[in-house]
């Protein structure tokens, strides 16, 4: 079993992120777990078995402002997870992605970053969310514990899902999301279908 945890938060408007903050950001969230993943998959197919878990985030679902960076790493990490499990399911190999929401880990604390580059445009928006003003550390409703063994149990389970989230704030903002996505959709549906040849 593969389990990527590794990952870090920064925080940054987009146009305040700076390109070797950034680089570093993708390396870890986002590439690093594809070189242990390329590292593994040869002896799990080998014995047709394992199974491989890529801890994501909720902001893959929605993202705040001043995290733009953060969940686009966490929103490639997912693309590929779902591309993987495509792939190896007929090879006996399990995939999950996990979204968790605000566990009491060092997240919030050493682990989070952010851009040296300050606009004041943005103090509103991206602003509002630099570490100085994050006061979540050390109150997050999420017990690694608990998490962890959640996860394996998932893993387990026959009926494997692919997306797990994590924590009661994570369900909460799932469903808040889906259900705002969804109206968006129904509303624009006519107009999107627009675009089909006609027959």
């Amino acid at each position: 079993m593969l389990v990527n945890n590794a990952g870090y938060g920064y925080r940054a408007a987009v146009e305040e992120g700076e390109e070797e903050d950034t680089a570093r950001l993708f390396q870890t969230n986002f590439w690093g777990p594809i070189e242990l993943i390329k590292a593994v998959l040869p002896d799990m197919r080998a014995k047709r078995s394992g199974a491989i878990i890529n801890i994501s985030s909720i902001a893959a679902l929605g993202t705040a402002p001043g995290s733009g960076y953060y969940a686009a790493s966490k929103c490639a990490l997912e693309g590929l997870s779902d591309g993987l499990r495509a792939e190896t399911a007929p090879l006996g190999i399990k995939v999950m992605a996990v979204e968790p929401g605000a566990f009491r880990t060092d997240f919030a604390g050493r682990s989070l970053t952010q851009s040296d580059t300050v606009i004041s445009d943005y103090e509103e928006t991206a602003g509002a969310r630099r570490i100085g003003k994050d006061k979540s550390h050390g109150t997050q409703k999420g017990d690694p514990d608990k998490g962890a063994r959640l996860i394996i149990q998932a893993i387990e389970a026959e009926d494997t899902p692919f997306r797990l989230l994590l924590g009661s704030d994570a369900v909460r903002f799932a469903k808040e999301t889906m259900e705002r996505r969804r109206k968006e959709y129904d509303k624009w549906r006519e107009f999107s279908c627009q675009s089909d040849f006609q027959d």
